[in-house]
C-alpha cells in the first residue's frame, strides 16, 4: 500500500494544498460526476456513487500522488456503447448491467496486475507524454464551448463539435457566456498576481454568489440543480452467466483505454513534480477502484485529467486530497446540497478551460524540435491521433511509431574503428579525432548496440566496409563488445558466418570485452568453439598484445 505508506510520513507542510485542492476538487467533481452518470446512461446520482469507494481505495493502493479517479468522460461513454444493446435485448436491470461491467473491468486489471503487464506503459515516451495532454486539453476545452456558451452542440468528434458551436453562434446565451469570461479572466488574473492563491475556489463561491444575488438561474443560466441525498450500500449485480460473458470483452476493451488513460496522466504528472509511479501497482489500483465502484452500483471509472490539474494547479502534495474531497462530497449530499444547487455550470466549464491551458507546453514542443525531430514528430503525431481518433488509437498510434523510430536507430547505429591518438592515451574512434591512426593489421571494430535479426546485415557490411578501407592488409579484426549487451540466435549465427569469411581470407577473427551474460549467450550458439579460447580477451589491451605477439 504505497498510498497508506506515504501517508504514514505526511508532512505538515503540504496541509494547505491539499486542504484546497481537495476541497476545489469536490466542488468540480459534483456536478461533473452526476453529468458523466448521465453519460453512462444511470442515474446521475450513481456517478457519486462511482467516486465514493475508488477515491479511499486508490488512496491506499495507487502509486501516484496526484491523480484523481473516478468516472470520466471516456469510459463512461463506452459503458453507455456497451450496455444499452444488451440491456434493451435482455431486458436485465441497466444499473445492474453497469455495475457489473466496472467489477469485470476491476478483474481484468487485476490479471495485468499479476501477470505484470504495467511493462507496456514504458513504451510512452516523453513525445508521447507531451504529445498526449496536448490533446486531451483541447478535447478538454472543446467539450466545454457547449457550457460556456449556452448551445446546445451534439457531437461525436471534436470537429464536429467545433462546427456546432461556430455554426451556431447566434444562439450563445449572453449571460452565460459573461459570466465565463469573468470566471476566465479572475482564474488567469489571480494566478498571475497570486500565484499560490486558492483561483479555482474562490471563483466557485463568486460564481455561485453572483447567481444568488442577480437571480441568474432565472435569466437562463444553467445551474447544478437538486441533487439527490441517497446513499449506496453494497450489493452484487443480480445477472446471468451470459451476460456475464457477453461483457468480457467490452470490459477488456475499456481496461485498455481506462489504463492507458490512468498511467499516461499519473506519468505526465509524477514528471512535472519529479516524483516517480509504479505502472504495475496502478494496474491494481485501478483494478480495486473498479471494484469498489461496481460493489456500491457505479459503473466502470479510470482517472480523471481535469481533477487532476486542478489539484496541482492548487499545490496538492498527497492522496489526502482525495480524502478531504470524500468528506466534503459526504457532507454536501447531506447538509449542503441547496448551496450547491445554485452552482452554475458555465462556471464549471471555464474552471476546465483554464485548468487544461495548464496542460499545453508549447515550450516542449520546441524543446523536443530542438533536440530531435524525429521526437517533435512523435509528439505532433500524438497530439493529432488522440484529436482525429480517440485516446487509444491515438496513443497507439504514437507507440507505434515510437518502437519503429527505436529500432531504427538500433539497427542503424554508430560504430567506430578505433585506433591510437597522438598524446591522448587509450583507444578512441579514429573518426572523432585527426591525426588518429589504427595499428597496422589489426582493426578494432566497435559497434555501439545490440546485435539482433534487425541489424546483423548492417553490421556484417560495415565490418566488411572497414577491413577494406585499411591500407595495410588485415590480420586480425577483433570485435569490441563493450556496447553488445546481448545478441539473439540470428546474430549469433551472423557472427559464426562472418568468421569463416574472415577465416577464408586468412584474417584471424576475436572478441574483446565480452561481458558474462553475452558470453553464456555466445557459448550457448557454440560461437566460442569456433572462435577459441585464446581468441576471446577482457580488455581491448590484452588482445592487442596478442596481435603483437602473434
Amino acid at each position: 500500500m504505497p498510498g497508506l505508506n506515504r501517508l504514514s510520513h505526511y508532512s505538515p507542510t503540504w496541509l494547505q494544498g491539499d486542504l484546497l485542492a481537495g476541497i476545489t476538487v469536490a466542488a468540480y467533481l459534483i456536478p461533473q460526476c452526476m453529468a458523466y452518470g448521465e453519460l453512462a446512461g444511470v442515474n446521475p446520482v450513481a456517478g457519486l456513487w462511482a467516486i465514493m469507494p475508488p477515491m479511499i481505495i486508490y488512496t491506499l493502493l495507487g502509486s501516484s500522488r496526484q491523480l484523481s479517479v473516478g468516472p470520466e468522460s471516456t469510459t463512461a461513454v463506452m459503458t453507455a456503447a456497451t450496455i444499452a444493446p444488451l440491456a434493451a435485448s435482455s431486458g436485465s436491470s441497466y444499473a445492474a448491467l453497469a455495475a457489473l461491467l466496472a467489477g469485470i473491468m476491476g478483474l481484468v486489471c487485476l490479471i495485468g496486475y499479476g501477470t505484470r503487464l504495467g511493462f507496456l506503459a514504458d513504451l510512452l515516451s516523453k513525445p508521447i507524454l507531451v504529445g498526449y495532454m496536448t490533446g486531451v486539453a483541447v478535447i478538454m476545452i472543446v467539450g466545454q464551448l457547449s457550457k460556456v456558451s449556452g448551445i446546445d452542440i451534439e457531437a461525436e468528434s471534436i470537429l464536429a463539435e467545433v462546427w456546432g458551436f461556430v455554426s451556431q453562434l447566434n444562439q450563445i446565451h449572453i449571460p452565460t457566456l459573461v459570466l465565463a469570461g469573468f470566471v476566465l479572466v479572475f482564474l488567469f488574473a489571480v494566478q498571475a498576481r497570486f500565484p499560490t492563491a486558492p483561483a479555482p475556489l474562490l471563483a466557485v463561491l463568486l460564481a455561485t454568489a453572483a447567481v444568488w444575488m442577480f437571480d441568474l438561474d432565472q435569466q437562463g443560466v444553467a445551474v447544478v440543480g437538486v441533487i439527490s441525498a441517497a446513499l449506496p450500500s453494497p450489493a452484487l449485480p443480480l445477472v446471468s452467466w451470459q451476460e456475464v460473458l457477453n461483457l468480457v470483452p467490452a470490459a477488456v476493451g475499456i481496461t485498455m483505454v481506462g489504463y492507458s488513460d490512468n498511467v499516461l496522466t499519473a506519468r505526465a504528472f509524477a514528471y512535472r513534480n519529479h516524483y516517480t509511479i509504479d505502472a504495475n501497482q496502478e494496474l491494481l489500483a485501478l483494478g480495486m477502484s473498479n471494484l469498489g465502484a461496481g460493489l456500491f452500483q457505479g459503473f466502470p471509472i479510470s482517472s480523471s485529467g481535469s481533477r487532476t490539474v486542478i489539484g496541482d494547479a492548487l499545490g496538492n502534495k498527497s492522496q489526502l486530497f482525495s480524502l478531504v474531497a470524500l468528506m466534503v462530497l459526504l457532507i454536501v449530499l447531506l447538509f449542503l446540497r441547496p448551496v450547491l444547487a445554485l452552482f452554475p455550470i458555465t462556471a464549471l466549464g471555464a474552471i476546465v478551460i483554464y485548468a487544461a491551458t495548464k496542460l499545453i507546453e508549447i515550450s516542449e514542443f520546441i524543446r523536443l524540435k530542438r533536440f530531435r525531430s524525429s521526437e517533435f514528430v512523435l509528439a505532433l503525431v500524438t497530439t493529432v491521433g488522440v484529436l482525429a481518433t480517440d485516446l487509444l488509437v491515438g496513443v497507439g498510434i504514437a507507440v507505434s511509431l515510437s518502437v519503429i523510430e527505436m529500432v531504427a536507430r538500433i539497427s542503424r547505429p554508430h560504430s567506430a574503428i578505433m585506433g591510437q591518438v597522438p598524446d591522448i592515451p587509450g583507444l578512441h574512434d579514429v573518426a572523432d579525432w585527426p591525426g588518429a591512426t589504427t595499428i597496422p593489421g589489426l582493426v578494432l571494430y566497435r559497434y555501439d548496440a545490440p546485435l539482433f535479426f534487425a541489424n546483423v546485415e548492417a553490421f556484417k557490411r560495415r565490418a566488411l566496409a572497414a577491413i577494406r578501407r585499411e591500407s595495410t592488409p588485415v590480420e586480425w579484426f577483433v570485435l569490441n563488445t563493450e556496447a553488445i549487451p546481448e545478441v539473439d540466435i540470428t546474430a549469433a549465427d551472423m557472427l559464426s558466418e562472418f568468421h569463416d569469411d574472415l577465416a577464408a581470407k586468412g584474417i584471424t577473427f576475436g572478441l574483446a570485452r565480452v561481458k558474462q551474460d553475452l558470453y553464456a549467450q555466445l557459448r550457448g550458439s557454440q560461437l566460442l568453439e569456433k572462435i577459441g579460447s585464446d581468441r576471446v580477451f577482457f580488455t581491448l589491451d590484452s588482445a592487442i598484445e596478442a596481435f603483437r605477439h602473434r
